[in-house]
């Protein structure tokens, strides 16, 4: 195995104290800045958050690579116990470029692991575009897991600052407590990048408990962007509470502040962000996409609904005519045979979207 990279940094490359410069500004009043009205969603006022003029980072050039796929202007977002092998499988059926992620995968786990990497890590070449999301905080055994990972060739690696989890963010003190410390964050994502040659994506909320302004939020993307090539953060526009709360109430309590979101698209031109939290539908997409987005990322509702969610993204969001796979399978059963030869049900596009694992074991 070869060594493990770990970036060096001289004293002189610390960021200073004070990352921004605040420009108070009305932008808030000016509503074409956030057409909410294309979410048809009532939201309430917040406090004006705060724009910064924005110092030049020293990964400016870096870019976010898609390979030979389309860019992800719609991803499915990473869900323990959902987007396992089997869902992946049906989601890639119904759409050819909706980009997939996997759950959520220590890099302890990943380490510890090593000799049966094909249990987590494995998977069936369809599904690319992929995305591998990996949670931890120990920068030698991140470096380590992404190292193992290559042999995946996964296209991008997600670092996951964003679930609210007592198991992650309590005890494992990973996943969304890492939005209190950007610094470590900036660290563990040059450390990752510096171990892969694919790119390197941040999931995180908009703040966390009482560290939750715009200012903070701001604080946390800039330094995170100047101390790693990290050019692409997917956002949950909420923040999230750590203490008695379930994670299925983060998701539904604290308030969605989409103006976070797009105040980000305009206070940071030079990076990508992906929007997340509260679309549930293709129309929410594309409104999302109209109003500046570069990516919109979509979780329960592509898992608990797939054919009503996927089965759009092909021709509306990435204006492709092609007939997905599940059509052509489900035609091509049809023509030849008339129910299912294990249960007797009869071949529809329902059967399959119940039956998570038949197309898997179809294939193999």
């Amino acid at each position: 195995m070869k060594p493990l990279k770990f970036p060096h940094r001289s004293h002189g490359d610390r960021l200073p104290s004070s990352s921004f410069t605040p420009i108070y500004s009305n932008f808030l009043k000016d509503k074409s800045r956030f057409p909410f009205a294309l979410f048809q969603r009532k939201l309430n006022k917040s406090r004006s958050p705060s724009t910064y003029s924005q110092k030049k980072q020293p990964f400016a050039n870096a870019v976010m690579a898609v390979g030979p796929y389309l860019p992800p202007r719609f991803s499915v977002a990473p869900m323990m116990d959902c987007t396992d092998n089997h869902y992946r499988t049906l989601a890639r059926l119904i759409s050819k470029h909706a980009w997939l992620y996997t759950e959520m995968i220590t890099a302890e786990t990943i380490v510890h692991q090593k000799d049966n990497l094909d249990r987590f890590l494995a998977y069936s070449p369809e599904q690319h575009p992929i995305v591998l999301q990996i949670g931890g905080s120990n920068l030698e055994s991140l470096a380590k897991a992404t190292e193992l990972a290559n042999e995946y060739h996964y296209d991008e690696i997600n670092f996951n600052c964003g679930c609210p989890s007592s198991k992650v963010a309590g005890h494992g003190c990973f996943g969304v407590r890492l939005m209190l410390d950007p610094m470590f964050v900036g660290e563990a994502m040059s450390v990752i990048a510096a171990n892969t040659d694919v790119p390197v994506t941040v999931k995180c909320r908009i703040g966390v408990d009482d560290h939750d302004s715009y200012n903070e939020l701001c604080d946390f993307i800039y330094k995170v962007s100047s101390l790693s090539p990290t050019r692409h953060f997917i956002i949950h526009s909420r923040k999230a509470l750590l203490n008695g709360i379930s994670p299925a109430e983060n998701r539904s309590i604290p308030p969605l502040k989409y103006e976070y979101f797009y105040g980000l698209l305009r206070d940071f031109p030079d990076l990508r962000f992906t929007i997340n939290g509260g679309i549930t539908c293709i129309g929410e997409v594309n409104a999302a996409i109209r109003a500046g987005a570069h990516g919109v990322m979509v979780g329960r509702a592509a898992y608990n609904n797939p054919w009503q969610t996927l089965g759009h993204v092909d021709s509306t969001i990435y204006d492709s005519r092609e007939v997905s796979s599940v059509w052509r399978f489900c035609f091509g059963k049809v023509r030849t045979e008339t129910k299912c030869p294990g249960c007797g049900e009869a071949f529809t596009p329902s059967f399959l979207f119940r039956a998570w694992k038949w197309p898997v074991e179809a294939q193999s």
